[in-house]
């Protein structure tokens, strides 16, 4: 348990594989709160974050903050909450509670199969150049510094 856990907080989150063997991000649009659309695709050039939640998930309440703080103390990364499965009114309601910014939703939650989301929370990493480099699924006490080495790591121009 000791080993799972010093895995899940300090190797996974370093964990970004063989760029050449990255996986392009797919093509998805997500309905935002305020009426426009996020499309994955305009993210290009910049690390995103896809941190994939619902309301009703318990260690998404506890994560969610956390990536939260981190999203805007960080501002040269996008992060954007996707709620999954959800109505509209639960989306918004908890977005309000949560204090959370840049708030997008999958109401039929077709993310999870676009995005391989077997768990909540998911945050999927995708680098500036479309590609997905990671996948981290389950709560991390130690999101922010997961985040923190996924930025520093895949700003850096490939040589």
């Amino acid at each position: 348990m000791v080993a799972f856990a010093l895995w899940k907080v300090f190797v996974a989150p370093r964990s970004f594989g063989n760029p050449a063997h990255a996986q392009p991000v797919p093509h998805a649009v997500f309905a935002r709160l305020d009426g426009s659309a996020f499309r994955v695709a305009d993210a290009r050039g910049r690390v995103l974050f896809l941190d994939f939640y619902a309301s009703w998930c318990t260690p998404c309440r506890i994560e969610m903050p956390l990536v939260e703080m981190w999203a805007r103390a960080h501002g040269a990364a996008l992060v954007v909450p996707v709620d999954v499965a959800e109505p509209r009114i639960a989306v918004a309601a908890f977005a309000r509670a949560q204090d959370l910014g840049n708030v997008a939703f999958d109401p039929h939650g077709d993310a999870q199969g676009i995005f391989g989301v077997e768990g909540l929370p998911t945050i999927v990493v995708v680098d500036p150049q479309g590609r997905i480099r990671a996948k981290w699924q389950g709560l991390n006490p130690a999101i922010s510094l997961a985040m923190t080495n996924a930025e520093k790591t895949l700003a850096t121009p490939e040589r």
